[in-house]
């Protein structure tokens, strides 16, 4: 199929290189055969979540390698900015370049968002973003006094790309696991679609632990192709010999009845893989074009493929939906502010772009886009960039998202504040593991669900009363 915004074919080695297989399907094999878990019972249980709920989606944008948020979200109030300017010297934005916003309930608070954000703020002052403030990994609450005295239980590997990373996928910020919260989400109320051949969870970042579950995997996407199938499958032409004979033989094969449980294990595998790649294809190929108009990078793709595969939502048989977006690169231990020009420069207008075709689709309220980022950097200078720290800033996108707010207590940025560890290293004070809940509240997992999700949250949050932090309309 010759899709519109097929103009950069996958390469043999890309295809390969991605490492989820597009349509494996929703189950391994080993949670095919014997998973027997909780999670397959809770499932059932989360089947009265109603007889035809509207559809949602959640869409994942991870910043691989630490974003400098505090370079995103900013102080702008005379004595405030003071302080950001000490404390970040060479580094700081200047206050007549930042783009003001004006968050409700911010108590005469000034702030301001880097000056290649014109998007965000527009949805910001229209409600329609939201800022999470010094949100990080945690095992439990914590102060300085208890950091250094030993009397707090830590996440582990803190600092660490690989360990804060993981946590931020899973939300265990105590154990190191390869499981994810968007797959256990996906696990718990994967009744409420009806396909067995593509996976709730969608990722146009390869093969990552977030959605990976018990019994889900990733469906794997290519921003410029879509699903990307079996190498070679689907050759009709007369003079395409060897991929006709592939083709074939790949139906010769997936077609065929076999007795031996584990071939047939395997073949119904093959077989969701084929079958779910032409399905997916034929579903987003049937979309009208959107008016509008992408730019023609990797991350714009992205959010281009995720509207298409949103857009075809009904005729893919899907209630939810879960993306994955990997944007890297934000490990700038040199060059921040010049590496931050650009990329903040490609995820506003990606952002936007998103949010007009949302609009154009009239899902506004079904979507709801949220970042990540393993970990905040430090406050000071390291000479021309930042180093690992701890808290940090995070957007949350939709129309269902009570924006125009700035979620938890911005906190002072000068250094030897109460929660300031040295160079700049902020305890955070919402733990991930709230933010995480209340998404996953929205999405549909009953309260009673969470605390198997997220083991610690009850340390910062009681499931059953109001939401975690408010920042949704659940």
């Amino acid at each position: 199929m010759n899709l519109r915004f097929n103009d950069k074919p996958i390469s043999r080695r890309k295809f390969f290189g991605q490492a989820g297989c597009a349509a494996i399907g929703v189950s391994t094999l080993y949670s095919s055969l014997v998973s027997l878990k909780a999670f397959s019972a809770a499932a059932l249980a989360n089947s009265a979540l109603g007889g035809d709920p509207e559809y949602k989606a959640l869409v994942c944008l991870y910043k691989s390698g630490g974003n400098d948020s505090f370079n995103m979200l900013m102080p702008r109030s005379p004595s405030e900015y003071a302080e950001y300017a000490a404390t970040r010297s060479n580094l700081a934005i200047a206050a007549d370049s930042m783009l003001p916003i004006f968050p409700d309930a911010a108590g005469g608070r000034l702030f301001g968002i880097h000056p290649n954000l014109p998007r965000v703020q527009q949805m910001f002052n229209q409600g329609k973003m939201a800022f999470l403030s010094n949100v990080g990994t945690l095992v439990e609450p914590t102060t300085k006094e208890q950091y250094y005295d030993g009397l707090v239980n830590l996440p582990l590997g803190l600092y660490s790309h690989s360990d804060q990373g993981q946590q931020w996928m899973t939300g265990l910020p105590n154990e190191r696991s390869g499981t994810g919260w968007g797959g256990k989400v996906a696990d718990l109320i994967n009744d409420m679609n009806n396909n067995p051949n593509i996976s709730m969870n969608l990722s146009l970042g390869g093969t990552n632990i977030f959605q990976t579950g018990v019994d889900t995997i990733e469906f794997a996407l290519d921003p410029y192709n879509g699903s990307s199938g079996i190498y070679g499958y689907g050759a009709t032409e007369d003079w395409n010999v060897f991929d006709r004979m592939r083709t074939q033989a790949i139906n010769s094969m997936v077609d065929a009845e076999y007795s031996n449980m584990f071939e047939k294990t395997y073949i119904d595998v093959v077989k969701r893989s084929r079958d779910g790649h032409i399905q997916f294809q034929e579903a987003i190929g049937a979309v009208p074009e959107f008016q509008t108009q992408f730019t023609d990078n990797y991350l714009s793709r992205s959010f281009q493929m995720a509207a298409y595969s949103i857009a075809a939502h009904e005729a893919l048989g899907m209630k939810r939906q879960i993306f994955f977006i990997d944007y890297g690169g934000w490990d700038h231990h040199d060059e921040v502010l010049s590496n931050q020009n650009d990329m903040f420069y490609d995820l506003d207008n990606a952002l936007g772009e998103f949010a007009d075709a949302l609009a154009e689709l009239g899902l506004g309220k079904q979507v709801t886009t949220f970042t990540m980022s393993e970990f905040g950097r430090t406050l000071t200078s390291n000479g021309n960039g930042t180093d690992h720290a701890w808290g940090g800033n995070v957007m949350v996108m939709g129309d269902d998202v009570i924006g125009k707010r700035i979620y938890g207590e911005y906190p002072t940025l000068a250094l030897q504040s109460s929660i300031e560890l040295g160079s700049g290293v902020l305890i955070p004070q919402l733990s991930a593991d709230q933010y995480f809940a209340e998404l996953a509240l929205w999405f549909g997992v009953s309260p009673s669900e969470l605390s198997l999700i997220f083991p610690t949250l009850t340390n910062f949050y009681q499931p059953g009363g109001n939401p975690p932090i408010g920042f949704l309309n659940i």
